[in-house]
């Protein structure tokens, strides 16, 4: 299963919204709901939150059993 919890984390330590991410990585809302569902993005998606956030793929996502 497919977890976005490390990237709730990174945007509390980083004193950002989820929000934030429309504008800081250019998604958009459909998108924002997905993450917040655990659902399935592109990498291209997670490739730009990880550049605009300054953080590695492990600070954004994690594979839980």
């Amino acid at each position: 299963m497919i977890s976005y919890k490390p990237l709730w984390i990174t945007l509390l330590e980083k004193d950002k919204k989820k929000t934030d991410l429309l504008q800081i990585a250019n998604i958009s809302r459909g998108t924002l709901a997905k993450l917040s569902k655990n659902e399935i993005v592109s990498l291209k998606v997670l490739e730009r939150i990880c550049i605009e956030l300054d953080c590695s793929i492990s600070d954004v996502i994690e594979i839980t059993p």
